[in-house]
């Protein structure tokens, strides 16, 4: 029997139970340095982790470098990320970013979220992540869509809006787990907690989900009233 009295108990039994099906995850995205996280994380918008990873390899043998990156013909690149979704907004953006790097910051990624979120398609979502995997210092914790809709089935918020539902987290999420926390959710909403058909009879969470019991509870309504018909 699990008893949970607050919201911070329930994220350490999350965390706890996560852990023991996905060790320290990481992100899914293929990178080799902080320069590489930075462009797949821009490239990733809209886009699922495992199709963006088939053509980056081949993007940075061509643009290893912000320098590469930043002096190459955009013709050129959007040639490489045709088959990227939004690939002529994106392309434009990670040029776009990396001449303000290297004009602006000597060719370093910035390591602080408010210049970070300055630059052609940055946003809050995308600056988490680079803090978090690139630096390891994390200032927030991300929100992508399986973070959010985790954390309204756990009943951790009831916001839609991902800055708000931020906020939520960082109240009851440990500094420590800002960054692994996100990773948990996002690697459990593709395995078991999908947003189509979640997977709740084997789920380790399903005894603190007010999601599953409210599927329990209708599951029940449905055969009551169908006897009754």
């Amino acid at each position: 029997m699990v008893r949970i009295k607050s919201l911070q108990e329930k994220v350490k039994f999350i965390i706890q139970q996560l852990k023991r099906l996905y060790r320290e995850p990481t992100t899914p995205l293929f990178h080799r340095n902080i320069y590489e996280l930075f462009v797949a994380t821009i490239l990733s918008a809209q886009m699922r982790d495992d199709r963006l990873n088939l053509y980056l390899p081949e993007f940075f043998k061509h643009y290893p470098s912000i320098e590469k990156l930043a002096r190459a013909d955009i013709h050129n690149v959007e040639k490489l990320l045709k088959s990227v979704n939004l690939y002529k907004t994106k392309s434009r953006n990670i040029v776009k970013a990396a001449k303000i790097i290297l004009e602006e910051y000597g060719g370093k990624i910035p390591d602080d979220i408010e210049s970070l979120t300055k630059l052609p398609g940055i946003g809050r979502k995308t600056a988490n992540v680079i803090m978090s995997e690139g630096f390891k210092r994390p200032k927030g914790i991300v929100v992508d869509t399986h973070v959010a809709r985790l954390s309204s089935r756990l009943g951790l918020t009831n916001q839609r809006d991902p800055r708000k539902i931020e906020k939520d987290l960082i109240e009851v999420v440990p500094k420590k787990y800002w960054r692994v926390f996100p990773l948990l959710l996002i690697y459990h909403g593709r395995n078991v907690c999908t947003a189509r058909k979640p997977n709740c009879k084997q789920c380790p969470l399903k005894k603190v989900c007010p999601f599953y019991k409210n599927q329990v509870r209708d599951t029940k309504l449905k055969l009551i009233s169908a006897e009754k018909d």
